[in-house]
């Protein structure tokens, strides 16, 4: 089929026809829809006309997600043909990258039918404008197909500006009062959960505490450069366009700069003094995702700024109902070919509630930048 023709094909049915290419050759081998049933089902076989109806081109079912993954499970090697489904940790690493690129691939086709079929059920045109709540959170960003392990790296307080319940040894004693960025690390963990949840493999840790395997994980890291080790040593490793710059006394003078070429620029968060304090109107943010460097299957994500309340900004950009499926949209728009890419934004703070960007207001977008497979930096 010509690229134009496969661009005309739905999303469902083309999941439908990639299970069906996988039964028919696969494995180098043609199944029959019974023999797959039984691959699939094990002791409780699916039946052929259920197989059926999840590759027929015409309105095909959109099976389970758990049955999507079965399928990448069985066509990861030759050994399911006569052992049946062979446990992840007894294939072989060739097998394993076998299995998770076809996992992903199924589960993103998977994500796109379910959503076309959505978009095309009676009620969406009743949809309005602004809807109280947005798509289903099982997709974009923070949605990690092949659900490998996730950690977030968040910041930690300083020892001497931890509260009281911080420490051990007090007999209320809270452990998550050691972290500096707590709503972000919650926003996130929350979100990402939810987006993937089969994935029981996603934890927060501060970088005093990670492990070997931690680092070759998929990372989300909160937190800016000060009280946060693993930003600041991945930013130096990646050697990005964009540098976050600490300040040696007063924090607001703390900025962060763009160099581009012989170019540099400046953008600082805007602080004012009320009655003798400081007062944060408007933070600046970063939001990074590429591969990691640390293990290049896997990602790496990045949402850093001057205060937490950035932080936080750059967090909700993609887990907010209001806000989240224009700004993934944009992503995918401005940034669908790119390998990583990087948003220095704005991040409002009004009446001491810190407001969602909208990326999609140029505005808002201070700087951006990205790169594509093969492309050196």
């Amino acid at each position: 089929m010509s690229a134009q023709g496969q661009d005309s094909v739905s999303p469902p049915v083309r999941l439908a026809r990639k299970l069906r290419d996988l039964r028919r050759s696969g494995l180098g081998r043609r199944l029959t829809q019974e023999q797959l049933g039984q691959l699939l089902g094990g002791a409780e076989p699916l039946s052929a006309p259920l197989i059926s109806s999840w590759e027929r081109d015409t309105q095909p079912t959109v099976p389970p997600e758990g049955r999507v993954r079965a399928y990448a499970r069985v066509f990861a090697t030759q050994r399911s043909l006569s052992e049946g489904i062979v446990e992840e940790d007894d294939l072989s690493e060739v097998e394993k990258e076998h299995l998770y690129e076809l996992e992903s691939e199924l589960v993103g086709l998977r994500a796109a039918a379910i959503g076309a079929a959505e978009a095309d059920s009676p009620s969406a045109g009743a949809a309005v404008a602004e809807p109280p709540i947005g798509r289903a959170v099982g997709y974009g960003t923070w949605h990690f197909g092949d659900q490998r392990p996730v950690v977030i790296v968040a910041s930690e307080l300083p020892v001497d500006e931890r509260p009281g319940y911080a420490s051990s040894s007090s007999p209320d004693y809270v452990e998550l009062f050691r972290y500096a960025d707590l709503d972000s690390m919650v926003e996130a963990y929350g979100h990402i959960r939810a987006a993937n949840p089969q994935n029981n493999r996603v934890r927060f840790r501060p970088a005093s505490a990670l492990t070997r395997d931690d680092f070759a994980s998929h990372l989300v890291l909160l937190g800016g450069v000060d009280w946060n080790p693993v930003t600041r040593d991945l930013l130096r490793r990646m050697h990005l366009p964009v540098r976050q710059v600490s300040a040696d006394n007063r924090v607001q003078d703390a900025y962060f700069e763009v160099v581009e070429g012989d170019r540099r620029r400046q953008f600082r968060p805007q602080v004012i003094a009320d009655q003798g304090a400081a007062e944060l109107i408007e933070d600046v943010a970063l939001f990074y995702r590429g591969p990691s460097p640390l293990n290049r299957r896997r990602t790496v994500t990045i949402c850093n700024a001057m205060f937490g309340r950035g932080t936080l900004g750059a967090v909700r950009a993609l887990t907010d109902a209001w806000f989240r499926d224009r700004n993934e949209s944009y992503l995918a728009e401005r940034f669908g070919d790119a390998e990583e890419f990087l948003l220095l934004i704005r991040v409002p703070v009004f009446a001491g509630n810190t407001l969602t960007p909208d990326w999609t207001l140029e505005e808002n977008r201070l700087f951006e930048w990205s790169r594509t497979a093969g492309q050196t930096r």
